[in-house]
C-alpha cells in the first residue's frame, strides 16, 4: 500500500521532468534589427537598415519598438518534424514567417511553430516587431509617502537581446504531458475516496513506472507512447446522464487602452489574432470569440493580410463575431444615447463588414450595469447579455443569487442573462469542477454554464495546451461535459428549453470599484461635454437638412460619435488607465468637440439665414425656457441703447439678458414674446445680495440663501411657503484620506469616513455681483494643500443655487465631498441614470443597502417627501452617497496608481442645489438638471423666431433628433418618459409631416401602418403614449 504523499510527489516530479523533454534544440538564432517609435508596416520596416544585435544587446527606451529579422534553414535532422522557435529578443512581439503574420511571443506564449512538417533545406524568413515597454504597469494600492515615486520612469534600456533558438518539438512528450495534466487536474477535483479518483491515481502512478527518462531518445519516446496507451482508458471514461454541461470557447479580453496606450493595443490586436488563427488552423473544432469592431478595424488598416485570414475564419465558423457593441464601454457613466450608439454602430459594423447579426452584448469587465440597459439592448436587436464582473464582486458584500436569469430593467423589459465566473481563465478539469461546485451561486434550476477560456486584458488568448485539454474534456467522467460552441448557442438552448424562470429587477450594482465614478475628472467632464455637443450638432444638422434643405452630415457625425464611443471604453472613462491614455483621449475628444462645433455652426447658418441686425438665442431642449442668456457686450449694447433690451446686467465682457426661448428653437432678442422684458416682469423676483449679522444673504422672489464665513450654506428658505430646506450645514466640504488596499484608482473603501482630514476654518468672501438679474458671492478658501475659488450665484427667475468651482488640486490619496443635509425624511433617494432614475437607500439596514454607500448618478440626485423636494445637481460629477438626510456629492479623488498625476492641477465644475415645495413629479428637477448642463446658446446676428418641436408633458423628454441611418432624408426622433409615469401627450412639430412611423432603436418599423398625424397649417401634431421610463423612437417623413 503506497503512501498518498509519496505517490503524488512522484507524479509531480515526473510531470515536471516531462516538460524538459518537449524541445530538442537544433541551433541558436541571431538577429539583426533596429529600433523606432514609429508604427511601421511590415513592408516599411523591411526598407530600413538592420544592424547586428547579438545576444546581450540592450535596447528599448520608453515607448520604443524593435524590428528584428533572421533566416533559418532547416537541417536534415528536422525532416518531417514539428519545429518550434523561441525568439528571445526582448519584449512582446509579433512574428512574421515568410511574410505571413504567424503568431506572437507574449507573456503566455513563448514562441511559435515554424512548421508542423519540416523539410530539409526549407528556408524561413522570420521578422519580429517587439515592444520594449514604458515602465512598470501598476494597479496596486496602499500608502505612497512623498519620498517615493509612485510610478518610476523606466531605465534607459528596458530589455536586452537574449538567446534565441529553434528545435524539434517532441509531440510524443507533449501529448503525454497533456494526458497526464488532464487526469491529474481531474483527480484534484474529485472526492479522494471515489472509485474514479482511485483509478486515476493508480494510472498516473503507473505512468511514472512506464515513462523512462533515462533511456536514449528513441526508446524514451517509445516509453512515452506506451504510457499514453496505458492512460487512454482513463481518458475514455464518460459521464452518466446527469452531468452538467458547459459551453466553452476561446477568448482574449483585450483592453483597448489601460496600462498601455491604444498605439500598443494596435500591435496587441495583431499578436492576439495571429496566434488564435494559428491555433484554429491546427484545431478544427476550436472556436474563438471576436469582439469590438475597433480591433478589427485596426487590423484591417495595419495588417491587411492578417485581416483577410480573419475573414476566412469567420466564414468557416471558427471565429465567432459577437459582442453587440462598438466597444465594451462603461455603462454607468455614459449617456443613454451613447449606449444606443454603442449597440447601433456595433451591430451595424458586424452586419456590414462580416455579414453577421450580433445578438449578444458581451461586457466581461465593466463595473456594474444600469437599469435601462435591458430596454436599450432589446430596442437595438440584442437578445442576450453576458458578464463575469458581478460574479467577482468584493468578498463580504451581498452575493448575487443567479447565474442564469431574466434581467428586468426599470421599464419592465427583460433580457436573457448569464453570469459566468471568470474571463481570463485557464482550462482544465479542476477549473471546470470548481466552476460548478464552488463558483456557481445558483443552486436550483440550472444544469449548464458558460466557460470562456484564454488569456486576456493584454491579449494573447488561448494556448495550444488549452486546445488540447478541450479535446479531452468533451465528456470526461468526473468533470462537466463541454461543448465547443458560440455563446449564442448556449442562450438559444436556454430559450428553447424555456427553463429559466428566475427574474432579477433593476440595476446590476457592482459592490466594488466605486472610485471609478470619480477618478480622472477631466475625462468625465469632457465626455459629458462632447455628448452634449454631438447631440446639439446632430439636432441642428437634421433640422437644417430635412426642414431647411441643408447638407446631410450623418456620416461625418457618425465618425465623431465613434471617437467618443471609443473613449467610453471601460478602462478609459472610469479613470483607471495610465497617464498617456488620458493625454491621447483628451486630445482626441478636443478635436472631436471642435469638429462638432464646426458642424453645428454650418447647420446654424443654414437655419438662421438672415444676417440683419437682430440677435438670436437658441434653446436645444424640448420645452420653452425663461432664463438668462449670455451675449457679448459689444453685440448687446446697441439693443440696450435702442430700448429694445430694457433689462440687462453686465458681468465682465458679457451681458446677461432675460429671455424666453421656444422649445427646440430660437428667438430674436428684443422681439415680441422673446427677449423683451420690461422691468415690471422681474419685479419681486430680482436678485439681491447683502450682509447681515456676519452672514451673506442671496435672495430673489423664490428663495433666500444664507451663507456663512466659510462659504457654507446655513439656510435655504422658500419665500412663499417659508419652508426651510437645509438641516444643519450645506455646501460643507469634507475631505478624507483615501488609501485603498488595492486597485488605487478603482476603489473607494467602505471605511473612508474613519479618517477625515481637518480643513482650515478660514475663507475670503467677496460680493462680486449685486443683481438685479444675478447675484454672485466669491469664496476663496484653502482645502488642505489645494486652493479653491467658488462663486455662489442666484439668478432672478430660479430656485437653483449654483456653486461654480475652480480648484487647483494638489492632493495625494484624498477624497473630497460636498454635503447637503436637507429637511426631508425619506428612506430612498431618486438618482438619475440613463433615461430615468432609480431609487437607492439612504440607510444601511441590510448588507445590500450598506454595499451601496457610493453610487453613480448623472445630472441629479433628489430627496423627496409629499409636498417637498430637494435636489443636488451637477455638470460633470457622478459619484454620490446618501447618508440619512444628507446628499454627499463626490467632487475629486487623488489616486497615484496607475497614473500618479491623476486629477492634479486645475479642476472646474459646477454643482447646484434646487428646492421646491412639491412632489418630485411636479418639482422640475429633471428639467433643472438638463438646463444646468445645456445652457442657452447665443447665435449672433439674425432675425425671427422658430419652434421646431414642442411636447405637452413635463415628464417626456426629446433626447435625440438625428438623420436616418439608412441614408434616407428622414428625421429620427427619440423620446423618453423621465419619472416613471404612464403618460399620454401631444407633440407638435413646426413643419408638415407626411408620414410617421414608430421604430426600434435601429430605426426598423414596429408596425405595418404609420401613426396618425394631424396637420394644421405649417405645423403637425401627433399623440404619443408612454409607459413608465419608456424610450420611444419615431421616423418622420416630410
Amino acid at each position: 500500500m503506497e503512501l498518498a504523499a509519496e505517490r503524488n510527489g512522484r507524479i509531480n516530479i515526473w510531470m515536471e521532468e516531462l516538460k524538459s523533454h518537449l524541445f530538442d534544440r537544433l541551433s541558436t538564432v541571431t538577429f539583426t534589427g533596429f529600433t523606432t517609435k514609429e508604427h511601421l508596416s511590415y513592408e516599411e520596416a523591411l526598407k530600413q537598415e538592420f544592424y547586428p544585435m547579438p545576444q546581450g544587446t540592450p535596447w528599448g527606451t520608453k515607448w520604443e519598438y524593435g524590428w528584428f529579422l533572421t533566416e533559418i534553414v532547416m537541417p536534415k535532422e528536422a525532416e518531417g518534424k514539428r519545429i518550434f522557435l523561441h525568439p528571445e529578443v526582448g519584449g512582446e512581439m509579433l512574428l512574421w514567417v515568410n511574410g505571413t503574420a504567424a503568431g506572437s511571443r507574449d507573456l503566455k506564449h513563448d514562441g511559435i511553430t515554424l512548421t508542423r512538417h519540416a523539410k530539409a533545406g526549407e528556408r524561413f524568413f522570420v521578422v519580429a516587431e517587439s515592444y520594449a515597454g514604458h515602465g512598470p504597469r501598476l494597479e496596486k494600492g496602499g500608502p505612497c509617502p512623498d519620498f517615493r515615486t509612485a510610478v518610476p520612469e523606466p531605465p534607459e534600456f528596458q530589455v536586452k537581446v537574449g538567446e534565441s533558438d529553434y528545435g524539434i518539438w517532441n509531440e510524443d512528450a507533449f501529448q503525454l504531458l497533456m494526458d497526464v495534466f488532464t487526469l491529474y487536474k481531474l483527480s484534484e477535483g474529485l472526492d479522494p475516496k471515489s472509485l474514479r479518483a482511485m483509478k486515476i491515481n493508480q494510472g498516473l502512478l503507473e505512468f511514472t513506472f512506464t515513462a523512462d527518462f533515462e533511456l536514449d531518445r528513441e526508446r524514451r519516446n517509445e516509453s512515452f507512447r506506451e504510457s499514453r496507451k496505458r492512460l487512454a482508458p482513463l481518458l475514455a471514461c464518460v459521464n452518466g446522464t446527469t452531468a452538467p454541461e458547459f459551453t466553452i470557447f476561446g477568448q482574449s479580453h483585450l483592453d483597448l487602452a489601460w496600462l498601455w496606450p491604444w498605439e500598443e493595443t494596435k500591435r496587441k490586436c495583431a499578436r492576439t489574432l495571429s496566434t488564435q488563427i494559428a491555433l484554429s488552423d491546427e484545431y478544427e473544432d476550436y472556436k474563438f470569440l471576436l469582439c469590438e469592431p475597433p480591433i478589427m478595424e485596426n487590423v484591417k488598416e495595419h495588417y491587411p493580410e492578417l485581416y483577410e485570414r480573419l475573414l476566412k475564419k469567420v466564414e468557416e465558423g471558427s471565429f465567432i463575431p459577437e459582442g453587440g457593441m462598438y466597444v465594451e464601454p462603461d455603462t454607468n457613466l455614459v449617456s443613454g444615447e451613447s449606449l444606443i450608439r454603442q449597440c447601433l454602430y456595433g451591430r451595424k459594423w458586424f452586419r456590414e463588414e462580416l455579414g453577421k447579426d450580433s445578438v449578444m452584448v458581451w461586457l466581461p469587465d465593466c463595473f456594474g450595469f444600469n437599469g435601462q440597459l435591458p430596454q436599450i439592448m432589446k430596442g437595438c436587436g440584442i437578445r442576450y447579455f453576458a458578464t463575469q464582473k458581478m460574479a467577482r464582486a468584493l468578498k463580504g458584500c451581498d452575493g448575487f443569487p443567479y447565474n442564469n436569469f431574466w434581467w428586468e430593467g426599470i421599464d419592465g423589459t427583460r433580457i436573457l442573462t448569464h453570469f459566468y465566473k471568470k474571463n481570463n481563465a485557464r482550462l482544465d478539469p479542476l477549473d471546470l469542477i470548481t466552476r460548478w461546485e464552488e463558483d456557481r451561486v445558483q443552486q436550483e434550476n440550472i444544469d449548464t454554464f458558460m466557460f470562456p477560456f484564454g488569456f486576456g486584458d493584454g491579449g494573447g488568448g488561448a494556448t495550444r495546451e488549452m486546445a488540447e485539454v478541450a479535446k479531452r474534456v468533451k465528456d470526461l467522467e468526473g468533470a462537466p461535459r463541454t461543448r465547443m460552441e458560440s455563446p449564442v448557442n448556449f442562450f438559444q438552448r436556454l430559450e428553447e428549453e424555456n427553463s429559466v424562470k428566475e427574474v432579477y429587477k433593476g440595476e446590476l450594482y457592482l459592490p466594488w470599484h466605486r472610485g471609478t465614478y470619480t477618478s480622472q475628472a477631466r475625462i468625465k467632464k469632457e465626455n459629458r461635454l462632447i455628448e452634449r455637443k454631438l447631440r446639439e450638432a446632430e439636432l441642428l444638422n437634421s433640422i437644417a437638412c430635412v426642414v431647411e434643405n441643408g447638407e446631410n452630415r450623418r456620416e461625418e457625425l457618425e465618425a465623431l460619435w465613434k471617437v467618443l464611443l471609443f473613449n467610453q471604453f471601460h478602462d478609459i472613462i472610469p479613470g483607471t488607465s495610465i497617464t498617456r491614455v488620458y493625454e491621447d483621449a483628451l486630445a482626441a475628444l478636443k478635436v472631436t468637440g471642435e469638429k462638432a462645433d464646426s458642424l453645428y455652426d454650418e447647420a446654424k447658418s443654414q437655419i438662421a439665414r438672415s444676417k440683419e441686425n437682430g440677435l438670436l438665442v437658441f434653446n436645444s431642449l424640448s420645452w420653452e425656457r425663461e432664463e438668462l442668456a449670455e451675449i457679448p457686450v459689444k453685440e448687446g449694447e446697441p439693443l440696450i441703447r435702442s430700448g429694445r433690451l430694457p433689462v440687462s446686467q453686465r458681468i465682465g465682457d458679457k451681458l446677461l439678458i432675460p429671455v424666453k426661448v421656444p422649445s427646440c428653437g430660437y428667438t430674436q432678442l428684443g422681439s415680441e414674446g422673446g427677449g423683451t422684458f420690461e422691468s415690471s416682469v422681474i419685479s419681486g423676483n430680482e436678485c439681491r445680495i447683502y450682509e447681515e449679522n456676519g452672514f451673506v444673504i442671496l435672495e430673489n422672489g423664490f428663495v433666500k440663501v444664507v451663507v456663512d464665513g466659510l462659504g457654507q450654506v446655513r439656510s435655504v428658505l422658500e419665500q412663499d411657503t417659508r419652508t426651510e430646506f437645509v438641516d444643519g450645514i450645506a455646501n460643507q466640504l469634507l475631505l478624507y484620506q483615501d488609501i485603498n488596499v488595492d486597485y488605487d484608482a478603482w476603489e473607494m473603501s467602505s471605511f473612508y469616513k474613519n479618517v477625515p482630514v481637518e480643513l482650515d476654518q478660514m475663507a475670503d468672501l467677496t460680493i462680486e455681483e449685486t443683481g438685479p438679474l444675478k447675484a454672485v458671492l466669491m469664496v476663496k478658501r484653502k482645502i488642505h494643500q489645494s486652493f479653491m475659488t467658488q462663486r455662489i450665484s442666484l439668478s432672478y427667475n430660479s430656485r437653483r443655487v449654483d456653486f461654480a468651482t475652480i480648484i487647483d488640486w494638489k492632493e495625494t490619496h484624498k477624497l473630497l465631498k460636498v454635503s447637503f443635509p436637507v429637511t426631508i425624511r425619506t428612506e430612498e433617494a431618486l438618482e438619475e441614470i440613463q433615461f430615468g432614475y432609480v431609487k437607492r437607500p439612504t440607510h444601511q439596514n441590510r448588507r445590500y443597502d450598506a454595499d451601496r454607500f457610493e453610487v453613480c448618478n448623472h445630472r441629479y440626485t433628489a430627496m423627496t417627501e409629499p409636498g417637498r423636494t430637494a435636489a443636488l445637481l451637477n455638470d460633470s460629477k457622478y459619484g454620490i452617497s446618501t447618508d440619512g438626510n444628507a446628499m454627499e456629492l463626490t467632487l475629486l479623488k487623488a489616486p497615484v496608481w496607475p497614473d500618479m498625476y491623476a486629477d492634479k492641477g486645475i479642476q472646474e465644475f459646477t454643482y447646484s442645489f434646487y428646492v421646491k415645495s412639491s412632489d418630485f413629479a411636479d418639482s422640475g428637477v429633471v428639467r433643472e438638471g438638463m438646463q444646468l448642463n445645456s445652457p442657452l446658446t447665443f447665435w449672433g446676428k439674425g432675425t425671427g423666431k422658430k419652434e421646431y418641436f414642442r411636447i405637452l408633458a413635463d415628464n417626456v423628454i426629446l433626447e435625440t433628433v438625428k438623420m436616418a441611418e439608412d441614408g434616407e432624408t428622414h428625421l429620427i426622433l427619440r423620446f423618453y418618459e423621465a419619472i416613471g409615469k404612464h403618460t399620454s401627450c401631444a407633440v407638435t412639430a413646426g413643419f408638415r409631416i407626411s408620414q410617421l412611423w414608430e421604430t426600434t432603436m435601429e430605426e426598423i418599423a414596429v408596425t405595418k401602418t404609420p401613426l396618425p398625424v394631424k396637420c394644421l397649417g405649417n405645423e403637425s401634431e401627433i399623440l404619443l403614449n408612454f409607459a413608465p421610463f419608456e424610450i420611444k423612437t419615431l421616423r418622420l417623413i416630410l
